[in-house]
């Protein structure tokens, strides 16, 4: 049975059926191999880029190490027991850091810029891509294709504007990449993250997130405060009222007519609150006090 086409089925279709890729009997078509051996790949000797932070590349190994890769590398294929670089070498060094022997990698031939081209616009304008597959697909058409962000925008029919936004998706840490591809936390949220200058304060926004269901306006107040130097604090859990504390409030709320709320700490300091409706309700409540005391 003849299989059909990578074309038009979705990045999933370059990134996930792997299976079926490789029982293809032609290669013609971009692909993402199981894993490749590190000792198989060969750097690309027109890399232009010849220093490498060593701080840097010893938290992505760190990060390889905890999460995995999240994005491959690209490679393209030499002979049967070779592979040159493409794109990637960032995450090949931090990989060997990290002491992996393999690694993802999108494999390629030399002569199919073009298939990939048609690939990854057509799969970027699907709609269940989630916003990490767009925007590795953006940077691979802007990195193996040679094209820029303005010829990226009249190719996929979007926005500069909307392109960048994409891109700057992928300057984010791994861990949160990998939350954005399992939903969650949401595109605005990301969006506002990226704006964190101190990587510290921007992991522990993400996780509060996550944790506490945060909207979009919240992470952006709290991504103001940290780039102000305010420190990111998770809300204190609140302690539970014991037994005789929740009698108590009832007691007060069935006394005052009104719904008491009281807080307690963990040291025994807290509040009572006793809300009103009106200034009428509040003379009502001062009524009652001024009955306990005569």
């Amino acid at each position: 049975m003849v299989k059909k086409s990578a074309l038009g089925r979705g990045l999933g279709a370059l990134i996930d059926d792997r299976d079926e890729v490789q029982s293809r009997p032609s290669r013609q078509e971009n692909e993402l191999s199981n894993e490749i051996e590190l000792s198989k790949i060969q750097v690309n000797p027109f890399q232009p880029r010849t220093q490498f932070d060593e701080e840097a590349l010893n938290e992505l190994a760190q990060s390889i190490k905890e999460i995995g890769i999240v994005q491959p590398i690209t490679v393209r294929k030499l002979n049967s027991n070779s592979f040159q670089l493409i794109a990637g070498e960032r995450r090949l060094r931090a990989s060997k850091i990290a002491g992996l022997t393999k690694i993802p990698a999108y494999v390629r031939l030399a002569e199919d810029d073009k298939m990939l081209e048609m690939a990854l616009v057509e799969n970027i304008q699907r709609e269940d891509l989630d916003s990490i597959e767009v925007a590795i697909s953006y940077q691979r058409l802007i990195d193996e294709c040679d094209l820029t962000q303005e010829s990226l925008s009249d190719r996929v029919g979007k926005k500069r504007s909307t392109i960048s936004n994409y891109l700057r998706l992928l300057k984010l840490p791994a861990e949160i990449q990998k939350g954005i591809r399992e939903k969650n936390i949401l595109m605005g949220h990301a969006r506002a993250l990226v704006n964190v200058n101190n990587r510290e304060y921007q992991q522990s926004i993400y996780k509060m997130a996550v944790k506490e269901d945060l909207s979009v306006r919240k992470i952006e107040e709290l991504v103001r405060d940290a780039n102000n130097g305010t420190p990111v604090k998770e809300k204190a859990k609140p302690v539970r009222l014991a037994e005789e504390y929740e009698s108590l409030k009832e007691h007060l709320s069935k006394h005052f007519n009104s719904k008491i709320d009281m807080k307690r700490n963990a040291k025994g300091k807290g509040q009572i609150i006793i809300p009103f409706k009106s200034d009428d309700d509040l003379e009502r409540i001062l009524g009652v006090f001024d009955q306990m005391k005569s």
